[in-house]
Formats: structure tokens, C-alpha cells, sequence
């Protein structure tokens, strides 16, 4: 096929004025600028689509509903703190049946007015309903238990939280401790007197000072459930474990760990594991002159921090609850003196290959305010000794507490046995033995062959929740003729106390209950093997603050 060339081709579309065009595109334009062409396209130009005039009505109904909307939510903001202030003010009231209507109402309309912030209408209603109910006289009377919730709810949003690691719940306590004390007569330690020591010829017959030293620092954490029973911990340190050789030292102390404990508790059924107090002598002595130790350490109270397994079984009585208790416990051994060498050398209970075994059955009643508790315990605890010489050591305890007359109650503890020195309540000698390696293949097993005894008991008279009395008597001490007999072989044994007995009264006042005030009067009477008996006096003044 042969196209044309450029010329034929313009010849065949013609000419205008010199110009090629095209006939149908000629015709297009003179169709579109005719006069009737111009007037329908202006006449569509001047009039809009209906899609834009819908779209721009929505805009503007949604500006208007936005603007109205905000004023209602600062509206409902405004209203939402007043009744919140409102309701602080009506739990601050004294009258339980009255502020408790009031806070009733007040929280119901604090939870309209925070609903209303969505729908934009309700705080307005609530505030007049709030108003109209304030004007009547309380009909509705709430109880003692939702009063008490509401109020631990509003003292847990008051506090700052402790923030944890791992998410979990924990509580921060402790006991800012400050004691001052005057002692007429010698003791094994002014802070701490345990024994009464004979007076010394040209040394002062008394002693005064002041320590801090047995401020208290805790922590609880709450954990998660875990098969079925709630966790959690506890740890408590002192300041007590030793005195630093700087200035100020005997001021300062360093920190000793108290209790670190593990506990896994179901409805009827718990387990604890960790350094505790020995469970079978649960009850403590109240005084807030000895704190970090109990105030009969040495005459009469098993005390000491034991590394522990124990198990407990709940059991609901008609008139009373029972508990069952067992565990293991590792007890160090006070009257053991390992030789001076650099190899860490084991206790008897230690060397034993055993643990400690320990029970206790108790029953108590139900009442929450005054209960009645009474329990028996039994320990049975084996111990080796250098040169392979065992000893079954062992004890019997019995504790009580329970009410008397209105405002008063009688508490205490009882044990007998042999060879559990590791547990405290007896007094030990004031010296060191010269020959620590004849101490502990012959001295330490004749010691704890003999038979011991103890106990104490208390007298509390609490005249109110910040005013309370307390008289409280220990005696702990060991068989004075096997005492005796046993230290005719060795010297030793008869500079170990034969019996060591403590008595105090104190007076406790609380104006808040976290901070306290606290004076006490204490008495001790030690008694050797032989020679007449020595006493010591303390009077003590304890100034505290809990948190």
C-alpha cells in the first residue's frame, strides 16, 4: 500500500485561510459556540450537585454536635470533682449511719457523673439527685462491713504504692526505735542485759546510754496463686549483728537478717519455709525495750531464728478451731565453741546427719477480739559431737493465751528437756572457754546432757487502744546438782549461770497508732552454781514511730 504525501494529504482536508482543518472538527467547535451550547453548560456551572450540598450540611451539624459535646464534658469534669470532694467530706464525719448515707449517694452520683462524661446528659440529673437526697433526712443506712471496705479503699488511693520488679504487690513496714536506759549494777550487755554479772571492786557499779539500734526494716511481697494457694514473702532486718570499729559504731550497728520466710497458704492448709521463729513457742512477750530479741531471751523464752520447713492443718470445730503443726528446723548450738581456724566448722545438730523435729497441736476459740488459744509441743532433736559422743536432745512446751476480766489477758509459754540450747531461754557463761577443741569433744556434751526448765508468763491490762499495762515474770535454768557434779571434772561448767530469772512492768502509750511511747522498769537475778545470787536493775525510756 502507498500512502499519500504530506502535500496530497493537506490537499484533501483543504485549507482556511492558509490554515489546514479538518471538516469534523470544524464542526464541533461551531456546535459548541452557538448560542444555545453556552447557555445550558453556564446554566449547569451556576447550579451545585446535590453530593456537596449534603456533604457541607454534615460538616456542619458535626462542628456543632463536636462544640456542644466538649462544653458538656467540661461541664461533667467540673461536677465530677465537686462530688468528689463531697464525698471526702462525708467520710470524715464521725457519725457512721449519717456520713454513711451521704457516702452512699455520693459515690452513686460520682459513678453517674463519670458515665455522663460518655453520653454528655447524666452528670446534671446525678448532681440534683445528690442534692435532693442531701435535703432528706437518711433513710438508708449502711453496714459496718461495706463502711469499713470503703474506707480501706480510700486509704490504699491516699497511700504511694511500693513499685516492685516483678509487678507484684508490695508492703514496706519497719520501726524507727530510739531507747535510753540507766543500769544500777553489772550485766553482760548495757543495751541488752540477759545476766547479772557480780560487782567488780573499783569499776562503776552502773551504766547509762542511748541506741537505735534495734530499729526494725520489713518487707512483704504478695505473689501470684500458685496450685491453688496464695504466695508470699516476708523479710526483717535489725541493726543489732555487731558494732563497726569506727567512730560512732557502737551507735550505728549492722544489719542482721531477722526473717526470711516463704509462705504458700490454701483455705485450711499452709507451708512456710525459710528463717523464722520456732513455731512451737509462738507467743512474745510485749516490750519495746528489748525488741530485737524477746524480753526473755535468757530466762525462759525459746526464741531463736531457725532456718525452717513446717506444714499447718486447719481444722473448724463447733466451739473451737484446731491446728495441727510440723516441720524440720536447723538450730545452731550457743553452747558449742567451734576452734579458732579458717575452716568452718559444723554444730552438733549439724553433725547429726538429721534435723530438728518438731510438732504442735493447738485449739482456740472463734472470737476475732478476745480469742483463747492453748497449745503442746514436742521437739526431738539429735546432735554429734567430736569424738563421735551423741545426745538426743529434746523438749517438751506448752503455750497459752487468754482473756480474763474485761480489758485484761493472760499470755505465756512453758518447756522443759535437755540438750536445745540452740533454741535460747537459758543463760550462757559470760566467758570464753581457753581451750576451744577441749570444749567441744568434753565440755559442750556433759552441757547439753543436763536437764533444762523454763518459762514466763504475762499480765496485760489494755485500758484502751492507746493506753495498756503490762507485768511480766521469766525464770530458764538448769539442774543445779548435775550442774554442780559436772563441774567438779570441769572448771568450766561452774561459770555457767545455774538459773537466771527477769521481771519488768511497763507502760505504753499510743497517741496514734504509729507512734508510740513507752517506759519500763526491769529486774535480773542470776544465780551461780555457788555464792549467793546477783542482781541488776534497768529503767528504760522507748520512743517509736511504725510505718
Amino acid at each position: 500500500m502507498t500512502y499519500p504525501s504530506r502535500r496530497a494529504r493537506g490537499r484533501t482536508s483543504g485549507f482556511f485561510n492558509g490554515i489546514p482543518v479538518m471538516p469534523g472538527i470544524l464542526g464541533c467547535v461551531l456546535l459548541c459556540c452557538s448560542p444555545g451550547a453556552f447557555g445550558q453548560a453556564q446554566a449547569a456551572n451556576a447550579a451545585p450537585s446535590p453530593s456537596v450540598t449534603e456533604i457541607s450540611d454534615k460538616i456542619d451539624q458535626l462542628t456543632r454536635s463536636l462544640e456542644q459535646t466538649q462544653v458538656e464534658l467540661a461541664q461533667s469534669r467540673t461536677e465530677i470533682q465537686e462530688l468528689r470532694a463531697a464525698l471526702k467530706q462525708v467520710l470524715e464525719r464521725t457519725n457512721a449511719g449519717t456520713s454513711g448515707a451521704n457516702a452512699l449517694t455520693a459515690n452513686a452520683g460520682v459513678q453517674s457523673g463519670d458515665s455522663s462524661a460518655q453520653t454528655g446528659t447524666g452528670a446534671v440529673a446525678a448532681n440534683q439527685q445528690v442534692a435532693t437526697d442531701q435535703s432528706k433526712p437518711a433513710a438508708a443506712q449502711i453496714s459496718q462491713d461495706d463502711w469499713d471496705i470503703l474506707n480501706t479503699r480510700v486509704d490504699e488511693q491516699r497511700q504511694t504504692k511500693v513499685e516492685s520488679m516483678s509487678r507484684n504487690r508490695l508492703k514496706l513496714s519497719g520501726l524507727a526505735l530510739f531507747t535510753a536506759f540507766a543500769n544500777f549494777g553489772q550485766v553482760d550487755n548495757n543495751t541488752l542485759p540477759s545476766i547479772a554479772l557480780p560487782s567488780i571492786p573499783g569499776y562503776s557499779s552502773g551504766s547509762v546510754a542511748a541506741s537505735v539500734r534495734q530499729s526494725i526494716i520489713g518487707l512483704t511481697g504478695y505473689g501470684p496463686t500458685l496450685f491453688g494457694a496464695h504466695t508470699s514473702a516476708d523479710l526483717q532486718m535489725d541493726f543489732f549483728g555487731g558494732v563497726p570499729t569506727t567512730y560512732g559504731g557502737s551507735n550505728s550497728g549492722l544489719a542482721e537478717l531477722r526473717v526470711a520466710r516463704f509462705r504458700m497458704d490454701w483455705s485450711k492448709t499452709s507451708v512456710v519455709a525459710g528463717l523464722d521463729y520456732p513455731f512451737f513457742a509462738p507467743n512474745l512477750p510485749t516490750s519495746y525495750m528489748t525488741v530485737v530479741v524477746p524480753g526473755f531471751a535468757a530466762a525462759g523464752k525459746l526464741w531463736s531464728w531457725t532456718p525452717t520447713i513446717r506444714a499447718e492443718h486447719r481444722f473448724d470445730g463447733e466451739f473451737s478451731a484446731f491446728k495441727v503443726e510440723a516441720g524440720f528446723l536447723i538450730p545452731s548450738s550457743y553452747s558449742y565453741y567451734a576452734p579458732n581456724t579458717n575452716v568452718l566448722i559444723s554444730s552438733p545438730s549439724s553433725n547429726s546427719r538429721q534435723p530438728t523435729y518438731a510438732t504442735r497441736i493447738s485449739a482456740s476459740t472463734h472470737s476475732e477480739d478476745r480469742p483463747a488459744t492453748i497449745g503442746f509441743g514436742a521437739v526431738y532433736s539429735p546432735q554429734r559431737f567430736i569424738g563421735g559422743y551423741d545426745v538426743s536432745g529434746w523438749a517438751g512446751t506448752m503455750d497459752w493465751k487468754f482473756p480474763l476480766l474485761p480489758h485484761t489477758e493472760l499470755s505465756g509459754e512453758f518447756f522443759t528437756g535437755r540438750g536445745i540450747d540452740g533454741f535460747g531461754g537459758l543463760p550462757l557463761s559470760p566467758l570464753r572457754p581457753s581451750d576451744a577443741s577441749y570444749y567441744a569433744s568434753v565440755t559442750a556434751p556433759q552441757l547439753a546432757n543436763i536437764g533444762v526448765i523454763g518459762g514466763w508468763t504475762q499480765f496485760k491490762y489494755r485500758v484502751n487502744s492507746r493506753n495498756e499495762f503490762n507485768v511480766a515474770a521469766g525464770s530458764g535454768g538448769r539442774n543445779s546438782s548435775d550442774l554442780r557434779n559436772a563441774g567438779a571434772s570441769d572448771s568450766f561448767l561452774l561459770s555457767v549461770p545455774a538459773r537466771n530469772q527477769m521481771l519488768f512492768a511497763n507502760y505504753i502509750f499510743k497517741p496514734r497508732s504509729d507512734v508510740l511511747f513507752s517506759v519500763e522498769y526491769r529486774r535480773l537475778r542470776t544465780y551461780d552454781v555457788t555464792g549467793p545470787a546477783d542482781a541488776a536493775n534497768q529503767l528504760g525510756l522507748a520512743v517509736g514511730f511504725l510505718f
